[in-house]
Parts: structure tokens; sequence; C-alpha cells
């Protein structure tokens, strides 16, 4: 069994919150209890990329309710999040083993209260000043934090053979809050969530124009908010009953910085930037990238709608992700994370021959370059997670999947600067290179025969 046997560790975690000691390694390991804190955990992550990815959905239709945002207030508007979800990862990376499990996942769910009341309350006033809208990109980024604590902390509970499974799972699923939001936004916005008395607090509706017919209707896009906060109460209360956390020997920060100067962790830093960089990155501007080469403004009546089509590549990703979890733990990250690579810079190319469309009717080639990227991305999303419990030891390795996935959390932010700033065709062609890169070093240090840390 794993003690915490030095005396500070032992001081740190006493309490109702801690288990007395835990070793998923032992024969009679508790399964039930590992499983059940995957899945409250997970329940609880999936509405955390959904407040990340809130900005995302809302963001293409801004101007339609009465904003006046240019292409490049709305790419930085979409970038923000990123930026606070990869610096918050920073800070919750190190959270664990400090106030454990419990706590951080109650505490945190409870903070997505900010940014989906906040825009909830935004979205009601085309006055509001394009900072306060920032800041509130900024608060969504919580919900990008809370995965580098959330992983890691449900990596202790789990053997090192099952851990592709059940990381896998827990990221996949909790990767679906991108797709949910963007599904459910179009048609949660189209109707008052509660009549009565409850009316006047949501808000009055909002009326946006048809491009198509001209006809306008009244839509309530405060629902993108306030639909998801009985879901959070509900989260934060099963986390405090249901949950406990695992005793962990490191209760000093400073002690946890030691997977800097192992070379491994910016390997698996780079690998994991490409993989779910690509994941988090195209998905937060999918919807714009859509409506600003392929929508109305472009096409006119022809043009599509992006509402229609956002959330699929987030839904790819993360069903690739669920998916390649078991393959992963069969055959092994490193081959699995090479695939993965190549296919995203295979499809970045290809995508990128499609970014100057002369009519709407080249968007299917455009979208199915798309969904290959947000495929093997959510594969290598997978084979990646796999390969870091087997690279590092245990300690380092809940740490390791924290800072790795921090860093990777700027997807976003770098991917909507990049577009504010750049063709998208650029963007494109350096992320195939990038890619092509990953495939070159995951070969080398951990597929091929003679590898350095076979994974």
């Amino acid at each position: 069994m794993t003690n915490t046997s030095d005396d500070t560790a032992s001081a740190a975690h006493q309490g109702g919150d801690w288990l007395d000691a835990w070793d998923p390694e032992s024969p009679d390991w508790d399964h039930g209890l590992a499983w059940k804190t995957l899945w409250v955990t997970t329940f609880s992550l999936t509405l955390a990329f959904i407040a990340w990815f809130l900005v995302s959905a809302l963001a293409p239709v801004l101007n339609d309710i009465g904003f006046d945002l240019s292409k490049g207030q709305l790419y930085w508007l979409t970038a923000m999040p990123g930026l606070a979800g990869g610096l918050l990862r920073l800070v919750w990376t190190f959270l664990p083993p400090v106030i454990g499990t419990r706590k951080l996942v109650t505490l945190t769910t409870l903070l997505l209260l900010i940014p989906l009341v906040g825009w909830a309350l935004a979205v009601q006033n085309p006055d509001t000043p394009y900072a306060v809208l920032l800041l509130l990109g900024i608060f969504a980024g919580i919900g990008g934090g809370a995965f580098s604590g959330f992983m890691p902390s449900t990596s202790y509970f789990f053997p090192r053979s099952k851990q592709g499974v059940a990381l896998g799972v827990q990221a996949g699923v909790g990767n679906f809050g991108v797709s949910i939001v963007q599904l459910a936004t179009p048609w949660i916005v189209g109707f008052m969530l509660l009549g009565g008395a409850f009316a006047t607090a949501i808000g009055a509706p909002q009326r946006v124009v048809d491009d198509t017919t001209g006809a306008s209707k009244e839509v309530f896009y405060q629902n993108a908010g306030y639909a998801w906060v009985p879901l959070v109460l509900i989260g934060a209360i099963a986390a405090w009953i249901l949950l406990r956390s695992v005793p962990v020997r490191v209760t000093r920060v400073r002690d946890q910085f030691d997977i800097l100067r192992n070379k491994h962790t910016w390997l698996m830093t780079l690998l994991y930037v490409i993989t779910f960089g690509s994941f988090s990155g195209f998905a937060a501007i999918f919807g714009l990238l859509i409506k600003n080469q392929f929508g109305s403004d472009v096409f006119g009546a022809e043009g599509i709608d992006p509402l229609k089509y956002a959330f699929l590549g987030a839904l790819v990703g993360s069903a690739a992700r669920v998916a390649a979890g078991p393959v992963a733990d069969k055959f092994g990250g490193a081959r699995v994370t090479l695939i993965s690579s190549a296919g995203i810079a295979g499809a970045s190319i290809f995508t990128a021959l499609q970014l100057n469309p002369s009519s709407a009717d080249q968007f299917p080639a455009f979208l199915w370059g798309m969904l290959a990227i947000f495929f093997f991305a959510g594969v290598g999303n997978a084979s990646t997670f796999k390969q870091m419990p087997v690279i590092f030891e245990r300690r380092q390795a809940g740490g390791v999947i924290g800072f790795t996935s921090a860093i990777a959390a700027f997807g976003p932010f770098f991917f909507g600067i990049a577009l504010a700033s750049f063709p998208p065709v650029a963007l494109f062609v350096g992320w195939s290179l990038l890619a092509v890169v990953g495939a070159v070093v995951a070969w080398w240090f951990y597929a091929r025969s003679a590898a350095e840390k076979p994974s």
C-alpha cells in the first residue's frame, strides 16, 4: 500500500477527505471507488469543457444579436479562454497532491458559475464593453484549468494497465462538453427556459433576422449560460459527498518541479500540443472559420450556417479519444501517437487546399478535411496519455500529465491570434509542418525498436 510515511505528508493528509492509504497496483485495489471517482470527476469535467468553449458557441452569433465586433475582435475573443485555460492549468497541475481530489473537484465545479452566469448577463446587452467580454472570456478559462487537476487526480486511482482506458474515457467524455455546448446552444436559445416569475430573472429575448428569408425571431442567448447552472450545482454536491483523496507523498509545490528537468517532459509536451492543441484550437475557431470562409457574408443565401456544423469537429475528436484508449493499451501509445501525428499533418495540408473557395459547394471537402484533423487529434490525445504513465514514475506522471495539458491548452489562444493576424492557409501549413516534427519525435524516442523510452 502507498503510505504517507513522512510526518509532513501525514499531517497534511489527515481528515475525512483523505484515504488512509492507496495502492492501485495491489490485486485487491478498490476498483469500485476508482470508477466512482472517474464518473463523478468526468461529469464535472464535461461541464468544465462546456464553460471553457461557451465563447466558441456564442462568438459566431454575437453580431447577429446586436453587437458590432470585427473579425479580428471575434478571433481574439475566442482566444481568451485558451490563454486563461493554459495559465490556470499551470496552477491546477500542482493542486491534486496538495488539496486532494474532493476539494479540488468541488471548488472548481462551483467556480464554473462565474463564466456561465457572466455570459448569460452579457449577451442581453449589446452595449457590453468589449473589455468586459474579454474578461468573461478569461473567466471561461477556469473550465480549461480544471483538466490539469482532474486528470492527474484520477490517474492516482488506477493501475498503469488500466490508465489508457480510464484517462481515455475521462478526457474523451469530458471533451464531449465542447460538442455539447456547440450543438445545444442553437437549440436551447430558441425558447424560454422558465416562465412565470422566473422569466423576469432570466431576461428579455433578443431578436435576430434570418439571412435567407429576412424573417425575424426571438431568441434567448442567455440560456447558453443559465441552462448549465443546475448541473453545475449537482456536480459540486456529488463531488463533495462521493469523492475522497489519495495521499501522495509530495506536499510542497516546489518538489513537483523536478519534472521540468526531464527531457521527456518536454518531448511529450510537444506531442500533446500537436494532438490536444489541434483539438482545442480548431474547436475554438471552427465556427468562425466556417462563417468567414463559407458563410452568408461570403456567398449570400447559399452560405453555410456555422451553427449546423461547428459541433461535429469536437464530437469526432472526443469519440476518437474514447475509442483510442483501449487501442493504445493493446498496441502501445507510441505507435498510435506516431499515426496520429502523421494523420494530422496530412489532413492539415489537405484542408489548407480548401480555404480559398469559389463557391459554397466546396464546403464538404473542407468539412471532411477538418473532421480528419479532429479524428487524428482525438486518437493522439488518448495515446499520449497512455505513454506518460509508462515513461514516468507514478508521482511524476501526474505532474507531467498536468503540465503537458496546461501547455496544450494554449491551443485556442494560439489559433485565435493566428487567424486574427495571418491568412488561414498559413496556419494550416505551419501546423502540418509541426505535426511532421511530432511524428519524427514519436518514432525516434518512443516507437522504434531501439527507442530510448518504449511506450
